[in-house]
């Protein structure tokens, strides 16, 4: 598994390989991105994504795509923009998440998001760990951001992002 990625994609089981080609062929001949890399992870249906450009770039220009050539994602299920990895431990967690919720405004909203696969770790723990200090409002319902911590296994993988951040390609698809 690549250790420093910057996009985490979903898509159905079996179709991982075709997956970690689409994806390749969007950063690499849609976006420029000629360093691009992606590989399985130890989780069905869950790949990641190395790029040197802004992930949260990348999510817009995808975006993009989807809009004008929706049959260029036909194995993307959701793409989620990392900013930060981390090894999976709540004081390293703590930490980042400290670094990026300074950047939450005096009157925004923020709410928590954990997906955990291969830990054992609680999400209660983890919402402790990163949002403990944090003095801003939360609003699970609305928010105006969203701190998305995603672990897998003994690595985590950070973002402090918008909820439409966050590129469901099905949903987006229908609409």
């Amino acid at each position: 598994m690549i250790g420093d990625f910057a996009l985490l994609a979903t898509t159905a089981r079996g179709n991982e390989r075709a997956m970690v080609n689409e994806i390749l062929y969007l950063l690499k001949d849609e976006l420029g991105d000629t360093q691009a890399q992606a590989a399985k992870t130890k989780v069905r249906g869950l790949i990641v994504a190395k790029t040197f450009l802004d992930p949260l770039e990348v999510i817009e220009k995808f975006r993009a795509i989807l809009t004008e050539r929706p049959y260029e994602f036909r194995y993307a299920i959701r793409i989620v923009p990392i900013q930060r990895v981390v090894p999976t431990d709540l004081a390293e967690i703590k930490k980042v998440t400290e670094e990026l919720a300074a950047k939450i405004g005096e009157t925004q909203t923020f709410r928590v998001t954990v997906e955990k696969r291969f830990t054992e770790l609680h999400s209660r723990d983890i919402i402790q760990a990163a949002a403990g200090d944090i003095k801003r409002s939360v609003d699970l319902h609305n928010p105006d951001l969203i701190l998305q911590i995603e672990v897998l296994g003994a690595q985590t993988g950070i973002s402090l992002i918008k909820p439409n951040d966050i590129l469901a390609v099905v949903k987006e698809k229908m609409l």
